[in-house]
């Protein structure tokens, strides 16, 4: 029976019931939580440390208004680079694979800054269409522009996380697959492969925790432009 590369990204399901909601909630219950003590443990310092770091890294160029989005922005980082992570063990499902549910992530936080910047300062937020100094022909050609490229960031905010992800697992599939292909007929190339699936897997890891942290990143930049 041959398997497809992509039955990988398949929603799992056991007994006709989708595990996907599982998939998403699991993560939460791997996060240590602080206690009544005076003094927490080694884990809970150290991702209390991160995550001070990661929000002043964050919230920096925003003004006073855009702090408001640091809980959000933080939680949703840490997710997603928990969900990521997740992914690369094996017989595991990595749900940000899904362009929906990246999809769902993106386009409710980036029309919510849209939203906050028409509301808050719609001179500003409308002036972005247009950049200063533009001729006055090429007015209605930037504006169209202008329009489709504001349109267009959510779909690559989603696009990219999925891309990345799907990319990476292709690949490491693909050269696990040659490993066990080869290591009957030629050992040595196969384990060649399989140094070159190492370094892969340590490749996978960082871009796990790269495109979290730059999906988070361009919603900050975002939001930075509308408040």
């Amino acid at each position: 029976m041959m398997v497809s590369f992509f039955d990988q990204f398949a929603s799992p399901s056991y007994l006709g019931i989708p595990l996907f909601v599982i998939a998403i909630a699991l993560p939460w219950v791997l996060y240590p939580t602080s206690s009544s003590r005076w003094i927490n443990n080694r884990l809970t310092t150290v991702q209390g440390w991160f995550i001070n770091r990661f929000t002043n890294q964050l919230m920096l160029p925003l003004n006073v208004g855009g702090h408001k989005w640091a809980l959000l922005l933080t939680s949703l980082m840490i997710f997603l680079i928990t969900i990521n992570m997740l992914g690369l063990l094996p017989y595991t499902f990595t749900p940000t694979t899904q362009l929906s549910l990246n999809m769902g992530f993106a386009v409710p936080l980036w029309l919510a800054t849209v939203i906050i910047g028409m509301r808050n300062q719609p001179t500003v937020a409308l002036g972005h269409l247009l950049p200063e100094g533009t001729p006055i022909p090429l007015i209605p050609v930037l504006i169209i522009i202008e329009t489709i490229s504001l349109f267009i960031r959510p779909l690559a905010l989603g696009v990219r996380l999925t891309a990345n992800l799907t990319a990476g697992h292709l690949l490491i599939q693909l050269i696990a697959t040659a490993v066990f292909v080869l290591l009957p007929m030629m050992p040595t190339v196969a384990i060649l492969t399989a140094t070159v699936l190492f370094l892969l897997t340590l490749l996978e890891v960082a871009v796990a925790m790269i495109q979290a942290y730059v999906f988070v990143l361009l919603l900050s930049l975002y939001l930075q432009e509308n408040v």
